[in-house]
């Protein structure tokens, strides 16, 4: 492909005029769906599943007329490029109907509107993380318009799902969930999506300020990054791809991922699949939310607001938290109870690892290194054999990442065929296994190589702790010893 280029996902089916939907038949069936979402280790593109669902007409005009003047909270960002993240604290709030948001995005708002601060030129709006059950509470019927059974999930509808809108600019700042994996459906405009493994999160610099739960935030803006402050950043692997309408994205567990809509108004609805290895990330993540909130809130009490995510409403009391981690804690052995052996890799002072076995779970194993997962039974290769124009991989770029947005472009699966995914799956699977190797020894050659420069500052703040003490990698051992004292 040339330099510069855009390819683009074969057409949706749907989207043919003349076409009946009684015509089409979905390529994959709901079981080699799901079969193929929790042995798939990298992103991939889903056609042609979508065109009988409802939900396929929810544009934003639409939803305007269904919630009829329901007030939403919409954020607010700056158009400009900066090479510092966009985070929600940093962001201001708007509460506003889908009707005054769409006048506001025509540019016709008047000096009265909720949008009135806001030059529609310089800045964009993003109602995000919007949940069904809060959104539509009085019209729960509209759940069955979102149909994700049709990807081996039978009960899960709306119900389960979290609807996005956005202007041109929204975005998401770049992060992992730390929870299950995820389907995104995309109804109307494009979104972009930026994607690196879970082996590059070394390179993503990643930290827990502003803390969100389930959220590790990378402090790069990958559209624009800062290469001096972040140098290991040009080794992260980027994947690229634009989400077109009728199209559904796979996001594997601990993919890295930034959204930006680049389409005047997108509309997007998701639904976060659990996985087994939820139950050890849960406990990981009581331990970050223990440690973060004890040392910001003593740092600071009366200002939450500067590094807790708008998105936390829960109480943030040591008790509370307390309470958190015994809770993860208990819920993963609860989940473990009926089985027969887990098995656990102690570390050791000198690095080296032991395995003891505790009568609690079968065939569990939860590895040291923070690209290790939690997995049940042998790995199972990915499924690259139904790569083809129904199931389309996220390529990877190339090229080095540019320093400015206009550089961006990026490969959508062109020219691909079933010989050539199988091929790119085989090649991919060895790299993944090389690069792991590799990552495992990214922290230490980190330090190593800081040891060796000269500090531009003696100043350590809390966040430079915490980075430390809820790095990924530390919060994963600490949850291992955790564990290992309880089944003692």
């Amino acid at each position: 492909m040339a330099a510069g280029s855009e390819a683009t996902i074969p057409k949706i089916l749907a989207a043919g005029a003349g076409d009946e939907e009684g015509e089409h038949v979905k390529p994959f069936t709901p079981e080699k769906a799901k079969e193929i979402i929790m042995s798939l280790q990298q992103p991939a593109i889903f056609c042609n599943m979508v065109f009988d669902w409802p939900a396929r007409h929810w544009n934003a005009k639409y939803l305007s007329e269904v919630l009829h003047g329901k007030r939403i909270r919409f954020r607010m960002g700056m158009k400009s490029i900066s090479t510092v993240p966009q985070f929600e604290t940093t962001c201001s709030y708007v509460e506003a109907t889908l009707e005054e948001f769409l006048t506001w995005n025509c540019d016709q708002s008047s000096i009265s509107g909720p949008f009135r601060d806001y030059d529609h030129s310089k800045f964009w709006a993003y109602a995000d993380y919007k949940y069904f059950v809060n959104l539509f509470e009085d019209k729960t019927d509209i759940f069955q318009d979102v149909k994700w059974s049709d990807f081996g999930f039978p009960g899960r509808n709306g119900q389960e799902s979290t609807l996005w809108i956005g202007s041109l600019g929204a975005h998401t700042p770049c992060h992992l969930d730390s929870y299950g994996c995820n389907l995104v459906f995309q109804v109307q405009g494009r979104k972009r999506w930026h994607l690196f493994p879970p082996e590059d999160t070394p390179f993503l610099y990643p930290t827990r300020i502003p803390y969100e739960e389930s959220s590790v935030f990378s402090k790069i803006n990958v559209v624009n990054p800062d290469l001096k402050r972040f140098p290991k950043f040009q080794k992260a692997q980027r994947h690229m791809v634009t989400l077109s309408p009728g199209q559904v994205l796979f996001v594997p567990r601990h993919w890295w991922h930034y959204v930006e809509s680049i389409d005047p108004v997108t509309v997007s609805i998701n639904s976060w699949i659990e996985l087994e290895e939820d139950h050890l990330a849960r406990v990981e993540e009581a331990i970050t939310r223990m440690l973060v909130c004890a040392l910001k809130t003593a740092e600071n009490p009366q200002n939450t607001r500067a590094w807790l995510n708008p998105t936390e409403v829960e109480e943030t009391s040591h008790e509370v938290n307390c309470c958190y981690l015994n809770a993860a804690v208990s819920a993963f052995f609860d989940r473990c109870r009926t089985s027969k052996v887990v098995e656990i890799q102690a570390v050791r002072t000198d690095g080296d690892h032991m395995k003891k076995e505790f009568n609690v779970c079968d065939h569990v194993e939860v590895g040291q290194t923070g690209s290790q997962n939690l997995t049940t039974g042998i790995g199972k290769p990915e499924a690259t054999s139904h790569f083809g124009p129904d199931l389309v991989p996220v390529a990877q770029r190339s090229e080095e990442p540019p320093s400015q947005r206009g550089g961006m472009f990026e490969s959508d699966g062109k020219d691909f065929d079933d010989k050539d995914g199988e091929h790119f799956g085989k090649l991919r699977c060895a790299k993944r296994q090389q690069i792991m190797s590799n990552s495992e020894n990214a922290v230490e050659e980190e330090i190593v190589s800081n040891t060796t420069t000269v500090p531009s500052q003696t100043f350590i703040s809390t966040d430079d702790l915490l980075d430390c003490l809820v790095n990924p990698q530390v919060t994963r051992i600490v949850a291992q010893l955790l564990i290992q004292r309880r089944s003692l």
